[in-house]
């Protein structure tokens, strides 16, 4: 497509958005999800650093982020156990 016709589309969906609103509640649990995923990667991060002494290493990406965010440190337990006595 062209970048013209795109930016048009584009243009027209932020002033939809302007004029009518946007439905707050599924913006809302978006971007709660994302900040949960956030932090799942920033306990990941921190269980790497701190890990390292002992020979535990989680790789960081969507799935784990996920797991460790949306279940917090159970789940952050979970993937260690997993990755030490499955993988």
């Amino acid at each position: 497509m062209e970048p013209v016709i795109v930016i048009s589309i584009l243009g027209v969906c932020i002033l939809l958005l302007l004029f009518m609103g946007t439905p707050l509640k599924p913006v809302k649990m978006v971007g709660q999800g994302i900040i949960k995923i956030l932090i799942g990667a920033l306990f990941l991060f921190f269980l790497n650093t701190f890990g390292n002494q002992f020979g535990i290493h989680v790789p960081i990406n969507l799935i784990t982020a996920s797991v460790s965010g949306f279940l917090g440190i159970p789940g952050l337990f979970s993937l260690v156990a997993i990755q030490t006595w499955i993988i």
